[in-house]
C-alpha cells in the first residue's frame, strides 16, 4: 500500500494545480496518473484564460458575462470566486514562466472571446492549454512532487454509512499500466479527483480517447451526486474528419463563418445580430447546424471558417498552430482557403457535485476541473472560462485539502433529506442489471482507514480476475461504439423528446451486453483491452445520467435544446439536476440554482448576442 497525506487523481491543468497549492501547504502530495502529465488534454486547449487584468476591465463584469453565458444557471458563489481569483492566478502563471503572448509595450496579450463584454481572454499563441500544462508540470518536478505515471485508478475506496453524506474516502485503488499491479492508495488528508472530461460518450468529440469520465463516475458510485449533466458544450468549429479543434481565437482575432451561398449567416440570418460569430458558443453551434439542415451547408455537413484576411503575419503571430490542424487533418492551407468547421461535443458543463472549495458531500473526497460540478458554467460555459476554473478551484481544493481553513461554503452539497424528487416519465429500464457486484456503493464499514482501502483493493481484484478468466462473451469495443453512435445521433446539439426515450433503450441494452463482456488479452502488461473495457463500464453510467437529465429538462436553457421546448422557463427550471447512485439505480432530483451573490442578485434576463 502507497501512503500519502493528499492524492490527486489525474494530473492535468486542475491536477498539478491542486498538488502545488498542497505541497505550498506542508502536504505530503502524490499525482496518480493515467497519462504522464504533459500528455493531459489539458495541453489540446488552444483559446485562452480570461482574467479581468486591465483598467476598464472588472471582477464584476466578468462576473455578469460568465452568468449571463450560463444562462442563469450557474451559482453565483462560484461564479464571483472565478471572477474574483483568475487574475491573481494569471498573474502566478506568468510568475511562473508561462510565455504568454504579449503587446509591443510588453503586457500580456488579451483578445475577445465570445460572449464577452470586454477582451479579458490571456492567450500563448493558440497553444494556451500546452503552455499552461508545462508551466505547471515544471513546479511539479521543481518541488519534488511524486508523480505514480501510468496508474489508472479504477475505484475509490469509501466507507458504506446508508447515508452518503456520512461516508469518509480514505484512498483510492490503482492499476499500474505498465506491469499489471493492482494497489492500494492510502490519503491521510484527502482524494482530489482531477479526471477530465467525458468526450468518449459521443463519437465526434475534441476529447483525446483517455477521456472517458472515470472521477465522475467513480464518485458517482460512491455516493456523491452528478449535477446537470444533460449540459453538453459542442464547440462550433471542429474538423469535420476527425472532431480537432479550432479555436476560438480564429473568430477572435476576426475570423468569420459563412455558408454555401457566401453569406455571413450569424448576422445575414439574425442569429446573433450585435455579436455575430462572436455569440456564445450554445448560440454559433446551432446556427451553424441550422444552416446545414436547411441545405446552405457544405456537402451537407459543415460550414466555412475564414481567417485569410487577417493577413500572414497575425496568422503566424498568434494564430500559427491552427494551419497545421488544418493542413495535416483536412489539407487545407488556413492562409490561401477556408477551413471546414462543424459542431462537435467539446466539454461537460456537468459532473461531480462540490461546493466552491472543491469538496464533495463525502469527507475527504474533492472534485476539480471539467470533472466537478461547482456551477461556475451553468447551462453553457463561455470560452476562456475553463483554464480559470481548473487553477482557480485546483488552487483551492489542494490548500483545502492539506488543511487550509477557506472558511464556510455558500453552496451546499449532497442530498438533503427532503429533496425534490422526479419520477422520469420512461418505459426503459434504468440502472444496473442482475447482479452486478460493480454496482456497490461505498465500501467497508470499518473505523481503521488501512482496513477501507485494502477491502476496495479486494473487490477490485476479483472484478478485474474475472474479466480476464473470462474466456468468450462481447468485447467492450462493440459496446462503446454503439453507446457512442447513439449519443451522438440522439443527444446531440438538437434533442427530441422520442430520440431521447429510444437512447435510454439503447444504454439498457448496451449494460445487459456488457454483463457479458469479456477481455481478449488475458496478459499483465500494459492491457489496454482491459483499461478499455473498465473505461466502458463509466461511460454507461455517465451517458445513462446525461440523457435522463435531457429527457427531464423539458425547457430550452444554454446548450439544452427541445424540439417541443422552445423556451426557457425559469418558473419552473431554476434549478440544478441531480443524479444520485440508489443501489445500483439512478435516482433524480433537484436543487435550487442560487443567484445571489456577494453584493447582488443577479436576475434572468433575455440571453441575446
Amino acid at each position: 500500500m502507497y501512503e500519502h497525506d493528499v492524492l490527486v487523481v489525474g494530473a492535468g491543468g486542475a491536477g498539478l494545480r491542486a498538488a502545488i497549492a498542497a505541497h505550498e501547504e506542508g502536504a505530503d502530495v502524490a499525482l496518480v496518473t493515467k497519462l504522464h502529465p504533459v500528455r493531459s488534454h489539458t495541453g489540446a486547449a488552444e483559446g485562452g484564460i480570461n482574467a479581468a487584468l486591465r483598467n476598464g476591465d472588472s471582477w464584476q463584469d466578468h462576473a455578469y458575462d460568465t452568468m449571463k453565458g450560463s444562462d442563469y444557471l450557474g451559482d453565483a458563489p462560484a461564479v464571483e470566486t472565478l471572477a474574483q481569483d483568475a487574475p491573481e492566478n494569471v498573474i502566478q502563471l506568468e510568475n511562473w514562466g508561462m510565455p504568454f503572448s504579449r503587446e509591443d509595450d510588453g503586457r500580456v496579450s488579451q483578445r475577445p472571446f465570445g460572449g464577452l463584454s470586454f477582451p479579458r481572454t490571456t492567450y500563448a499563441g493558440a497553444e494556451t492549454g500546452h503552455h499552461l500544462l508545462h508551466t505547471l508540470y515544471e513546479q511539479v518536478v521543481k518541488r519534488g512532487i511524486e508523480v505514480y505515471d501510468e496508474w489508472y485508478v479504477t475505484n475509490l475506496a469509501v466507507t458504506d454509512e446508508d447515508d452518503p453524506n456520512e461516508r469518509s474516502c480514505h484512498g483510492i485503488v490503482g492499476y499500474d499500466v505498465q506491469t499489471g499491479e493492482l494497489a492500494g492508495f492510502r490519503a491521510n488528508d484527502g482524494v482530489i479527483l482531477a479526471t477530465g472530461g467525458m468526450g468518449q460518450v459521443f463519437d465526434h468529440t475534441t476529447n483525446a480517447v483517455a477521456n472517458t469520465g472515470d472521477g465522475v463516475a467513480m464518485a458517482y458510485r460512491a455516493g456523491v451526486p452528478m449535477e446537470d449533466m444533460e449540459f453538453i458544450q459542442f464547440h462550433p468549429t471542429t474538423l469535420p474528419s476527425t472532431g480537432v479543434l479550432i479555436s476560438e481565437g480564429v473568430r477572435g482575432e476576426g475570423g468569420i463563418l459563412y455558408n454555401t451561398e457566401g453569406e455571413r449567416f450569424m448576422f445575414e440570418y439574425g442569429y446573433a445580430t450585435n455579436d455575430g460569430e462572436l455569440a456564445s458558443r450554445d448560440v454559433v453551434a446551432r446556427a451553424e447546424l441550422t444552416e446545414v439542415n436547411e441545405g446552405r451547408g457544405f456537402e451537407d455537413e459543415y460550414v466555412m471558417l475564414d481567417m485569410r484576411h487577417l493577413g500572414e503575419e497575425r496568422i503566424l503571430d498568434r494564430l500559427e498552430n491552427i494551419l497545421h490542424l488544418a493542413e495535416d487533418f483536412e489539407g487545407v492551407d488556413g492562409l490561401e482557403e477556408p477551413m471546414p468547421v462543424k459542431p462537435g461535443h467539446h466539454y461537460a458543463m456537468g459532473g461531480i457535485e462540490t461546493d466552491e472549495h472543491g469538496q464533495t458531500c463525502i469527507d475527504g473526497l474533492y472534485a476539480v476541473g471539467e470533472c466537478a460540478c461547482v456551477s461556475v458554467h451553468g447551462g453553457n460555459r463561455l470560452g476562456g472560462n475553463a483554464l480559470p476554473e481548473l487553477i482557480v478551484f485546483g488552487k483551492r481544493a489542494g490548500s483545502h485539502a492539506a488543511g487550509r481553513d477557506l472558511g464556510e461554503p455558500k453552496i451546499e452539497t449532497g442530498k438533503p433529506a427532503n429533496p425534490e424528487l422526479e419520477d422520469l416519465d420512461t418505459t426503459a429500464s434504468l440502472g444496473t442489471v442482475g447482479d452486478d457486484e460493480a454496482a456497490a456503493d461505498g465500501g467497508l464499514a470499518a473505523e481503521d482507514p488501512e482496513t477501507v482501502v485494502d477491502a476496495a483493493v479486494e473487490r477490485e481484484d476479483e472484478r478485474i480476475t474475472r474479466l480476464l478468466e473470462k474466456d468468450e462473451g462481447t468485447q467492450h469495443a462493440e459496446i462503446r461504439s454503439d453507446i457512442q453512435k447513439t449519443m451522438t445521433a440522439n443527444v446531440n446539439v438538437f434533442r427530441e423528446e422520442d430520440a431521447l426515450e429510444e437512447t435510454l433503450h439503447d444504454i439498457r441494452d448496451a449494460r445487459e451486453r456488457y454483463e457479458d463482456v469479456y477481455v481478449a488479452d488475458k496478459s499483465r502488461t500494459f492491457n489496454t483491452d482491459l483499461q478499455h473495457t473498465l473505461e466502458t463500464r463509466n461511460i454507461l453510467d455517465i451517458a445513462e445520467a446525461l440523457t435522463m437529465g435531457a429527457l427531464a429538462r423539458d425547457e430550452f436553457r444554454g446548450a439544452h435544446w427541445r424540439k417541443e421546448h422552445q423556451e426557457r422557463k425559469d418558473d419552473e427550471w431554476l434549478k440544478h439536476t441531480m443524479v444520485s447512485w440508489n443501489d445500483g439505480q439512478p435516482e433524480l432530483w433537484y436543487r435550487p440554482v442560487i443567484l445571489d451573490g456577494e453584493n447582488k442578485t443577479y436576475e434572468p434576463k433575455e440571453r441575446s448576442y
